[in-house]
């Protein structure tokens, strides 16, 4: 399965603050949508996972 690239419903169209997101089988991809050439993170699932439960939650403290 690859979604290929795509941005978040809740972008807004005129913001230039947005990150876009691919996900394949068992990993996914994040990248700056003004620099598409430009380097990608990559997650495994299960870490993606648990920090989009953590980010829906408003809970960011994890992350320092």
């Amino acid at each position: 399965m690859d979604t290929g690239w795509f941005k978040s419903s809740r972008s807004s169209g005129g913001s230039d603050n947005c990150v876009e997101v691919r996900i394949s089988s068992g990993e996914v991809g994040l990248r700056d949508s003004k620099e598409r050439s430009g380097p990608a993170f990559a997650f495994s699932s299960s870490v993606w996972g648990a920090f989009m439960a953590q980010a829906k939650v408003g809970r960011f403290d994890f992350l320092s």
